[in-house]
């Protein structure tokens, strides 16, 4: 943390500086509406998804400025890659995002998390509900955060680390904090969106006993462990088999499960107040 930063001779000093800071930065502001118990946020506003989304679409640049800045061929392609895989998931993430918010009705975080709340306890959440959207987002979670077997932008067999090949020091340290925070952001997000946020499996005792945000806390390590252990048992794709997965698979399947939950929202006359 301490060492010197070194900046390539042919680098843009500006730009090479800059890019690390956006990326732990725009990472770091997610955060700002995330409820992790009744309560507790900083913001409350009625249009947390959309926020949380427009701010994971714009960590795309601090990548970007970082390959194309340090003027050398294995950030520029890892930057390439991630420019474009991370394109290619948030789409499929938002459709899968449109059905939860039909069920609930809300952009609001917190709200989205009451509307969970049920007789059914945890096969109320909408991790049931809607399974095969659960498990897209959660697929498309490791796309868009480059963890395996999506890890091609910073590919040790291939592009050496990536974009961040000729990072040292501090603006290294502020790339890989950017890049564990949105693991962590993403896993709460998924913790609202599917897991019930801080609501317990069941509203009994001893459950409701434990506070709403242990049980919050629990879930996003629970995701972030399943995170960790994809990387032991799936070897790394090729990049054509993940542009596939994503615009030939993910899409219309995501895009299937819009039209099915609407249908059913209004066959069943079951669209939210």
């Amino acid at each position: 943390m301490f060492k010197e930063v070194v900046i390539p001779a042919g680098a843009n000093k500006g730009v090479f500086l800059l890019a690390p800071l956006v990326t732990t930065t725009l990472a770091l502001s997610a955060w700002a509406v995330m409820p992790v118990a009744e309560g507790w946020v900083i913001a409350d506003i009625n249009v947390g998804v959309l926020y949380i989304f427009a701010i994971s679409s714009l960590g795309v640049y601090g990548i970007i400025m970082g390959g194309w800045a340090s003027n050398s061929k294995y950030p520029f392609l890892g930057a390439l890659r991630s420019a474009a895989q991370m394109v290619s998931y948030e789409v499929s993430i938002g459709f899968v995002i449109i059905t939860v918010l039909l069920f609930a009705g809300t952009l609001n975080l917190s709200e989205i998390v009451a509307a969970q709340r049920s007789e059914w306890g945890m096969f109320g959440w909408y991790w049931s509900l809607l399974f095969p959207s659960f498990v897209i987002f959660f697929i498309s979670t490791l796309a868009e955060t480059n963890r395996p077997p999506f890890d091609l932008p910073e590919a040790e067999s291939e592009l050496v680390a990536g974009y961040m090949v000729e990072y040292s020091s501090t603006p290294y340290l502020m790339f890989m904090l950017g890049e564990y925070v949105s693991i962590v952001m993403m896993c709460a997000f998924m913790t609202v969106l599917f897991l019930g946020g801080w609501l317990p499996p069941f509203e009994v005792a001893p459950f409701t006993w434990v506070p709403g945000v242990v049980w919050f806390l629990g879930k996003v390590v629970f995701l972030f462990f399943m995170i960790a252990m994809v990387k032991a048992f799936v070897p790394r794709y090729r990049y054509d088999q993940l542009m596939r997965l994503g615009w030939k698979v993910f899409l219309p399947i995501s895009l299937f499960l819009v039209v099915a939950v609407s249908a059913y929202l209004v066959f069943t006359d079951s669209l939210p107040a």
